[in-house]
């Protein structure tokens, strides 16, 4: 029997592109990618309440309506709407009143009124309700001037969400109003993807796993790995962390076949180009199904992917700042498809330019950017790759298109909030 949570198999040569494609516009690798890959398998039932950020797996259908029944939207009075007319409207009350959790259990006559609160269930012979500071009563008799519109200040069964409906699409991800509406409509369970499990694995001789050893003037600090595990838990995946190894092309194969074992996507950084000590690429060229993408964008040119034992594999560039990016343009969308969530696109808006900046044609780029107090797109001083604290200044990225552009103070340009690649 086949293993519920064995993700689906992809084509050995998924990633392929075409004889004489050299460099990669963004679009066309975004959708390139999108077809390739797969949402996993494996599902599993969890109560409402326990599934917040779960993606949803089948439809959830209203088990009762929303408002379950016809209700007072104000504190005031209810009555018949047809005994009334112009001018002033004098009812004589009935004894008791109607309360949300506690409903009057008579009629009320036609010609007569009830004193009724928020919320709660209007009686039989209620279809309208005056609110209180509008009437005039002594505690026998209310007093409202006519004439008033059928069905005010109520709430209609069913407005909301009618019993049977689709209240939530499978795909979405549960937030907490989701959670308040799933309750709302007596739908206690959900049937929710699993997980998407990813794994994060650093490589290098010159990286350092501990930011508190001892480090010599060749080394760098593993800045990568926790940017890339955090990315994957604010995303909503599973972050398995495959730790770093060194050039060591046996010790890198290996941490791959444990990596293929207890995840359904692999992100590796560094070693992912074509030079002499990429051992990434070329282990994945030897014994993978590699296909290295020159993408035309800045940062990020490089971007490796494979099949390893049937998991795919993104090879991101080693520079913390192009991995970012190449994680935010190629991998958020791919593992958001891959969770069950479908492809997901940043949400930008034009803003105008707080800088200058003369751009060729030929390839998209990025910049490290954040809003002034004026709403302009302000950009980091220095487009370096290795700049980190760039990454923590800005709050977004701006976009630049492919052709060449010219950017002077005060010209729209596309700024792509950090919160719409989902952190």
């Amino acid at each position: 029997m086949t293993d519920p949570l064995t993700p689906p198999r992809l084509r050995d040569d998924c990633f392929a592109m075409p004889q004489g494609v050299a460099w990669v516009p963004v679009d066309d690798a975004l959708a390139r990618l999108r077809a390739a890959l797969l949402p996993i398998a494996g599902t599993e039932r969890l109560a409402g309440r326990d599934a917040l950020g779960r993606i949803l797996a089948a439809d959830a259908v209203a088990r009762r309506s929303n408002p379950p029944r016809a209700n007072s939207a104000v504190d005031g009075y209810g009555f018949a709407h047809a005994a009334t007319g112009t001018g002033v409207q004098r009812l004589p009350l009935v004894s008791g009143r109607a309360a949300a959790g506690q409903p009057f259990s008579g009629a009320v006559p036609r010609g007569q009124a009830i004193r009724i609160l928020t919320g709660a269930i209007l009686p039989e012979g209620v279809d309208t309700v005056v609110l209180e500071e509008d009437c005039a009563t002594d505690g026998a008799t209310v007093a409202f001037d006519g004439p008033v519109k059928p069905r005010a200040n109520t709430r209609r069964a069913g407005e909301d969400v009618a019993e049977g409906a689709v209240a939530l699409t499978a795909g979405q991800r549960l937030r907490p109003p989701d959670l308040a509406l799933l309750a709302a409509l007596g739908i206690a369970g959900v049937e929710v993807h699993r997980p998407l499990r990813v794994g994060v694995l650093s490589t290098g001789d010159e990286i350092v796993d501990d930011p508190g050893a001892a480090a010599a003037p060749h080394q760098i600090f593993d800045a990568n790995r926790p940017m890339l595990l955090s990315l994957a838990e604010r995303w909503g995946c599973l972050p398995v962390d495959l730790g770093h190894v060194r050039d060591d092309p046996a010790a890198i194969a290996a941490t791959l076949d444990r990596g293929a074992a207890a995840a359904d996507v692999i992100l590796t950084s560094g070693g992912a180009s074509a030079g002499d000590e990429d051992h990434v690429s070329a282990l994945l060229r030897a014994r993978g199904t590699l296909s290295s993408w020159r993408i035309a964008m800045k940062p990020g040119r490089p971007l490796a992917l494979a099949l390893w034992r049937g998991v795919p594999v993104f090879g991101l560039p080693g520079n913390p700042v192009a991995a970012l990016v190449c994680a935010l343009v190629f991998a958020r969308p791919a593992l958001s498809l891959m969770a069950g969530s479908g492809w997901t696109e940043p949400e930008g808006f034009s803003v105008p330019a707080a800088f200058a900046k003369r751009k060729k044609a030929g390839r998209r780029e990025y910049l490290r950017a954040r809003l002034d107090s004026e709403g302009r797109a302000e950009v980091f001083a220095s487009e370096g790759s290795g700049r980190i604290s760039g990454l923590s200044w800005a709050t977004g990225l701006v976009e630049l298109p492919d052709a060449a552009a010219g950017i002077t103070p005060g010209t729209p340009v596309r700024y792509l909030p950090f919160a719409s690649f989902g952190f």
